[in-house]
């Protein structure tokens, strides 16, 4: 049949044409920025992961030097469902940890680090402590020299080491004593399994084995997983060993779990001492594959071998990166686009495999503990939201429903403290328990958080199904705000504080009320809790909406806008201009509410773009600078926050956000960077401009797709 091709057929074949010559070559833009390492080098670790668990490696492709990674970023085996508890010989209660303040003209309790008596400080510090985050275990290569000494890292040689992004695989290569080494190392996406493939004429020679050992946990904030002195404090043995399989159990004080082993052709395990086994290839092999699953019972099926776990990770991983979002900046001449296109694509795949488990990540995702492998919820914002907005909606909600898990506890905390609804705790662990935290506990930007999640994923699936699924929380949510928020009689309004830590951790809870942020925050999540309401044919709040009538106005002196009411010397206190310039979330991380004044906004924003203390700050801090400049029409101040030359906004050759030297790996400075990125591109409601956030001067060529508007 031939095609009529008046003028709106041509008009149609155009647009087409344009469309398809657009497309992203998604191989060629992931593939470009695969890792690759030639040394030994402790920031230059990689990871292998499925969200729920994760691997990682030193150069050798396995964990075989642990003590010379440890300050850097350490060779982790970590999981969502490995945690451990010491055992409790005085009888701590959580009880113990509370504080009383002077909150609304009441007493209110909250569970703070308490210095004095003896026997409290003990008892936070203890529920601090515990639960504690697990190291799973450590595998690593065994190799001999010629004079039988073992091999140290300065015996590696000719390391040529590579991240393969696009099948979530480590190739690496070595020598020792001029000879080879191949491995390649891959995680099942499934199970937590790591399985690893291994070639060296060493085996033949009986110089090359492959060595598990288990640590004890160090019980301390930051646990790197090289912990091999305490050997009498947890017991390990081997459960079963066959011709190519082999179970090994490990048993703590509250934990126990098992590694179980599938390997091909001849080798031996033993227990070489305590808590340490080998693998000892036959000498007739030329190579070894190894499967180990990390599990907390015992597998009831069979240990996929190397061959199957790398089909599964390659399979997984090319949906992964061919689904949701994806940003092209090739062609730019702004010689910051590389590098800016380097840190969204391994910001994907480092969230992709430590953030999108069933449970809210810790800061330090599966690598090592920071805060004790505990996660905070105000961090979920940075973790999760992205993955929304990178249309990856279902990565979105595994960490959102946990939300329901630990609803229970939220409320009988805001019973606790004599307030309605939920009250989402901060520091908390993998239960949704409460943590000791003298600033954390009085923190308050976490509880509007599942109201913004609710709404991210009702917009990619706009459905009955959907609000009835998250209605008891975002409503719960909103009772505890509309709770929190107290009227002042005198003034006729509502306040937020005292007795509350604005984002912005600088502020005694005792004095501060009315932070900027949080303002805003309450007055978006408040009218978008009645709008589910509406969705749902419900008839509106008359508390909430008498609450959103008499808020109190943003803080404003001086033309700007303040950290807090409270706070009349935001800009002339030195202390005031460190930390998070959380003043820029009011319009940034949120849209335009009836409490704002974009003109006072864009002085507040030039304000604290000058006077800053910006050496001072954290890696989320740039992103949500850069979402502000977006949202005021300022891109070219959004690509500078973005790309500022600041230590903390860093990001290694493996892609991790580094902080300091205690927060080596930062990952809510990833997830900030893809959510400023995606909102930079698709823009947000109400903006009618492609690409709001990159300069117009022709100096960027942004290709995207896939991409959601923000809110």
């Amino acid at each position: 049949m031939k095609l009529k091709t008046g003028p709106l057929t041509m008009c149609l074949l155009l647009c087409y044409s344009s469309i398809m010559a657009q497309k992203i070559d998604r191989p060629a833009l992931v593939s470009r920025h695969n890792v690759h390492v030639d040394k030994i080098d402790s920031l230059s670790s990689l990871s292998v992961g499925n969200g729920k668990f994760a691997f990682t490696a030193d150069a050798t492709g396995l964990q075989t030097f642990p003590e010379s990674y440890r300050t850097g970023i350490p060779l982790g085996t970590q999981s969502e469902w490995g945690w451990d508890t010491f055992k409790d010989t005085a009888g701590y209660r959580i009880s113990e940890s509370l504080r009383d303040y002077q909150q609304y003209g009441r007493k209110v309790s909250y569970v703070v680090q308490i210095k004095k008596p003896e026997r409290s400080k003990k008892a936070s510090d203890w529920f601090r402590q515990n639960v504690h985050r697990l190291q799973l275990g450590c595998l690593g290569f065994e190799i001999d020299l010629k004079n039988g000494k073992a091999a140290g890292p300065s015996d590696i040689k000719n390391i040529h080491q590579e991240l393969d992004l696009w099948k979530g695989e480590i190739k690496s290569s070595f020598t020792i004593e001029n000879i080879p080494v191949e491995v390649l190392t891959v995680c099942d996406q499934t199970d937590d399994i790591v399985s690893v493939r291994v070639k060296s004429a060493l085996i033949s020679q009986g110089r090359l084995r492959i060595r598990l050992r288990f640590p004890y946990p160090t019980g301390e904030w930051a646990d790197v997983g090289d912990n091999f002195a305490s050997a009498g404090k947890h017991r390990s043995a081997i459960v079963k060993a066959q011709a190519n399989e082999a179970l090994i159990s490990h048993q703590l004080d509250s934990a126990a779990y098992f590694a179980a082993l599938n390997w091909t052709g001849k080798a031996l395990l033993s227990s070489k001492e305590k808590h340490s086994f080998v693998l000892r290839p036959d000498k007739s092999m030329g190579g070894i594959d190894l499967s180990v699953w990390f599990t907390p019972q015992k597998p009831a099926k069979a240990i996929p071998l190397f061959a199957a776990t790398e089909s599964n990770s390659i399979l997984a991983w090319k949906s992964f990166w061919q689904s949701g979002g994806a940003v092209d900046l090739a062609g730019s001449s702004d010689p910051r686009a590389k590098e800016l296109e380097r840190r969204i694509v391994l910001s994907q795949y480092l969230t992709r495999i430590q953030c999108a488990g069933s449970t809210p990540p810790q800061e330090t995702g599966l690598t090592y503990n920071s805060w004790f492998g505990k996660p905070h919820l105000e961090m979920t914002w940075w973790h999760m939201l992205h993955f929304g907005m990178w249309g990856r909606p279902e990565l979105l909600e595994k960490s959102a429903d946990w939300y329901f898990k630990v609803a229970s506890g939220a409320k009988k905390l805001a019973e606790r403290q004599g307030f309605e609804g939920l009250r989402w705790q901060k520091m908390t662990d993998n239960n949704g328990n409460e943590s000791p935290s003298s600033v954390g506990a009085l923190l308050i930007w976490q509880q509007p958080h599942i109201i913004t999640f609710a709404e991210m994923d009702y917009r990619a699936h706009p459905n009955r199904q959907t609000l009835e699924k998250y209605k008891d929380v975002v409503f719960g949510t909103a009772e505890f705000m509309a709770s929190f928020a107290h009227y002042d009689q005198a003034k006729d309004r509502y306040v937020l504080g005292p007795g509350l830590i604005p984002a912005q951790e600088r502020f005694k809870a005792e004095e501060t009320f009315n932070p900027t942020y949080e303002l805003a925050y309450w007055n978006w999540a408040l009218k978008t809790a009645q709008a589910w309401r509406e969705r749902l044919e419900l008839p509106r709040e008359k508390k909430w909406d008498d609450i959103l009538a008499k808020l109190s106005p943003l803080p404003l002196q001086d033309g700007v806008y303040l950290a807090a009411e409270s706070a009349k010397d935001s800009y002339t206190n030195p202390e005031y201009k460190t930390d998070h310039p959380s003043v820029l979330g009011a319009y940034g991380m949120l849209p335009e509410t009836s409490l704002l004044d974009k003109q006072v906004m864009r002085k507040t924003f030039d304000l604290v773009w000058k006077s800053w203390s910006w050496d001072k700050t954290w890696g989320w801090d740039f992103p949500m600078t850069a979402m502000t400049a977006a949202r005021l029409g300022l891109p070219d101040k959004a690509i500078d926050a973005l790309m500022m030359n600041v230590k903390t906004n860093t990001y290694l050759d493996n892609g991790h956000n580094y902080q300091d030297e205690r927060l080596r790996l930062y990952l809510p400075g990833n997830g900030g960077l893809l959510t400023a990125v995606a909102m930079m591109c698709a823009g947000w409601d109400g903006a009618a401009d492609q690409n709001p956030g990159f300069p117009k001067d022709g100096t960027w060529k942004v290709k995207w797709e896939g991409l959601k508007r923000m809110p």
